[in-house]
């Protein structure tokens, strides 16, 4: 099946690792480019040249308000064009909530939510009938994550702005999708576990409650990040998809 993303080009930010970088990779596996984003100047350019030629790297954080432009502009400046933006970003301090400070909630809302509203906004107005704007939510969106209270509170209300941006862009033919992994075996998940007594156990425990019985891999997300991202899933807006191997139970 040809996706249609030859030549087409992309933001993914948060691609240094995990899901971001899943994508960014299917990305250029099936003939786009990509501008990737990290805040590591260091760790963003290795990934960069991992990527191959069809990449680049730019160091820069989900909470600048200058990022944005910056990336739309180095889209346009290294390829020619730009297509679309996937917003993933690395997942907020977790814990419950009287372990959570005020310092926390607002480093997280700033980089997890308002980063990825001005992302949003800069991406519409640059964007064209055939683009796409792509959130990497959570789970959490259906059903609070126990020990994961900062994410409980945010991303379900950016999936919300999500839904509201699809209604007021699909007359432009611009989508809007969501991503919602469930356990896919990254850096994240692995650190997750690793926080209880028994890390190996705790995942044995997590993989009995998934249909498919083990964690997704992180190209398993990338090839549906991939996929919604491009033209092949032209009639596809305003939706949340979990890539999650059945945990959600839900219709």
């Amino acid at each position: 099946m040809d996706l249609g993303l030859k030549d087409r080009v992309y933001v993914v930010t948060g691609a240094t690792r995990g899901l971001g970088n899943a994508t960014a990779r299917e990305l250029v596996a099936e003939g786009a480019k990509v501008i990737i984003s990290g805040r590591d100047e260091t760790t963003v350019a290795e990934a960069a040249s991992a990527l191959g030629p069809d990449a680049v790297g730019v160091a820069a954080g989900n909470a600048d308000p200058e990022t944005p432009a910056r990336l739309i502009a180095a889209a346009r400046e290294h390829f020619g064009g730009f297509d679309g933006v996937l917003v993933s970003v690395g997942g907020p301090a977790p814990g419950f909530v009287a372990d959570n400070t005020d310092e926390q909630w607002q480093a997280a809302f700033e980089s997890v939510f308002l980063g990825a509203v001005r992302l949003a906004r800069a991406a519409a107005a640059e964007l064209e009938a055939g683009g796409v704007i792509g959130f990497v939510l959570s789970g959490s969106v259906h059903e609070p994550i126990p020990g994961l209270t900062i994410s409980n509170g945010l991303r379900p209300g950016l999936a919300g702005f999500a839904k509201s941006l699809a209604d007021e862009l699909g007359p432009r033919g611009i989508r809007v999708v969501g991503l919602l992994p469930g356990r896919i075996d990254t850096d994240r998940v692995r650190e997750l576990d690793g926080m209880s007594a028994d890390p190996e156990a705790t995942r044995a425990a997590a993989e009995t409650r998934i249909p498919l019985r083990r964690y997704g891999r992180p190209e398993e997300f990338g090839r549906t990040g991939a996929f919604l991202l491009s033209p092949a899933a032209s009639y596809l807006t305003g939706i949340m998809v979990p890539v999650d191997g059945g945990l959600r139970h839900g219709f």
